[in-house]
């Protein structure tokens, strides 16, 4: 995998993946960014909503769940001094669908956190990663 990141001007930055993608990032104002883009360590966050989130939709799915909707929703605490590493994240899963298996849910929940999800167990060396989760009849 390769990434490339390019400064633009004062504080931001255009990131572009192997895949073809390409996201502009900034840095805060006081910084001197110009609010154009997620900040850093908000993609972060974002990257582990997304790696968990599609983990645990393929599992549902593997499980013959009828599911119609997966939000995400993370909070996340750094530490006060640097490194300002994650030390807290909070992960609440809101699930839409037909008779859905809180069963199934909590298994594909667990499995993405212990096993599949690459940047939750990465963060999770730094942060203590928490999960809840609700379920909505479609």
């Amino acid at each position: 995998m390769k990434t490339r990141v390019t400064w633009l001007e004062d504080m931001t930055y255009v990131a572009q993946s192997s895949s073809g993608h390409a996201l502009v990032m900034d840095g805060p104002p006081e910084l001197g960014g110009h609010n154009l883009g997620p900040r850093p360590m908000e993609m972060l966050l974002m990257g582990m909503g997304g790696c968990t989130a599609i983990d645990v939709v393929n599992i549902l799915h593997k499980a013959r769940q009828d599911l119609r909707g997966c939000e995400v929703q993370l909070e996340a605490e750094r530490a006060d001094s640097d490194p300002k590493v994650f030390t807290i994240i909070h992960v609440h899963f809101v699930f839409t669908g037909k008779a859905l298996s809180a069963k199934h849910v909590e298994r594909a929940i667990a499995l993405s956190a212990e096993k599949y999800c690459s940047a939750s167990i990465m963060l999770g060396k730094t942060a203590e990663i928490t999960h809840t989760f609700e379920i909505r009849e479609a």
